[in-house]
This record gives C-alpha cells, sequence and structure tokens, in this order.
C-alpha cells in the first residue's frame, strides 16, 4: 500500500502542531525538518543581533526563530537575523511569523553553511533562492554573510531589483537602512577561525 502525503495549504500549516520543537518549511505543500544551525552560524547571528539591537532595540531583532513567509516552492524561511518594525512586533503578538499580507521586515540575514561548490544545496538555497524569494517579497535589505569565502554581500532593493555589494577585510559594511552602522567585514567574520 502507497501512501501519499497530505499537501497542506500555507494556513495549514500555520495550524500545524506535531507536539515536537521541529521547524520546518512548507515546500509544495509538504513539511521538510529545518536542520539546526551550525556553532559558527549561531556566533555570527548572536555577534550581529548585538550590533543591531544597539542601533533599533533589542524587540526588533530576531535571531534563527522568525518565520517569514515567501513566494514560491518553498513558501516560509528562517532566516539567521531578522530586522522589523514597530509594526511587526504588534502584528505577530499570537506566532513569530511574517506572512505576505503583513508588510516586509526591514533587513534579513543569511549566514551561509558550508559548500563545496556552487552547485550545493546550501549555496544555492542562500545565493539564488532566497535572493529571488527575498527580492519578490520587497525586503529592502538582504545580507548573506559567508565564512566560508569571508565576504559580507548586502543586496539592497532598488526599483524592485537586488543590487549587490560585497565587502571583504576591513572594507566598512555600508547599510542604506541602517546608516548608523559601523561595522567591517572581518568584525562580522571575526568568528571564523
Amino acid at each position: 500500500m502507497t501512501h501519499t502525503p497530505v499537501k497542506l495549504t500555507f494556513e495549514q500549516y500555520l495550524e500545524y502542531d506535531d507536539g515536537t520543537d521541529n521547524r520546518y518549511e512548507l515546500c509544495d505543500g509538504e513539511l521538510v525538518k529545518v536542520p539546526p544551525e551550525s556553532l559558527l552560524n549561531g556566533r555570527i547571528a548572536r555577534f550581529l543581533f548585538v550590533q543591531f539591537m544597539n542601533l533599533v532595540g533589542l524587540d526588533r531583532v530576531i535571531t534563527h526563530i522568525l518565520e517569514l513567509q515567501v513566494v514560491g516552492k518553498t513558501q516560509n524561511r528562517f532566516p539567521d537575523l531578522v530586522v522589523v518594525t514597530e509594526l511587526h512586533l504588534e502584528l505577530m503578538d499570537k506566532r513569530q511569523t511574517i506572512t505576505l499580507d503583513m508588510p516586509p521586515p526591514q533587513l534579513v540575514v543569511e549566514v551561509v553553511s558550508p559548500y563545496r561548490n556552487q552547485k550545493n544545496d546550501n549555496y544555492k538555497r542562500d545565493y539564488i533562492d532566497k535572493v529571488h524569494q527575498y527580492q519578490e517579497r520587497g525586503i529592502p535589505e538582504y545580507w548573506i554573510v559567508d565564512p566560508q569565502v569571508g565576504v559580507v554581500t548586502v543586496l539592497l532593493l532598488v526599483n524592485g531589483s537586488y543590487q549587490a555589494t560585497e565587502f571583504t577585510g576591513n572594507q566598512q559594511i555600508i547599510s542604506r537602512t541602517f546608516p548608523g552602522l559601523k561595522l567591517t567585514s572581518v568584525q562580522v567574520l571575526q568568528t571564523r577561525d
């Protein structure tokens, strides 16, 4: 006997509870378990959390647990770090989920998990899939932090499309959304060794 899984809508997914603390992405209507973050990813996300918290306050910076609804085969993401507005805090009183009917967050940061080559799933997910989804979602600024190659890429939404600038070494990262941020690429990546 063959078992065909039931395809969930996003609304059904939001109501889903299997009694565990597992996080899932909804991909083509099916639940895909999100693996835990690496120690390095966690360190970088915590470092950035402190930097952004000092700029915008504790409540508006969320790491690893905020869920972002997006359009595409995979319908939700759990970014490594998200900076939200005061309005989001009001709208997310029941669940830390930003749905499509809410405004986009101010900033999303993804720390790329290790990859062997550009055909690897980790590379493809952060550099291709999420770029398209976050661009379509209208997120004004998306950072890709890649400890493997020592680069922080800042993507700014300009006329509906992302324009990328790469920062390495002691170059100061330029954020249009957070111009008061004073960070270099090496400060963000300092935990890689």
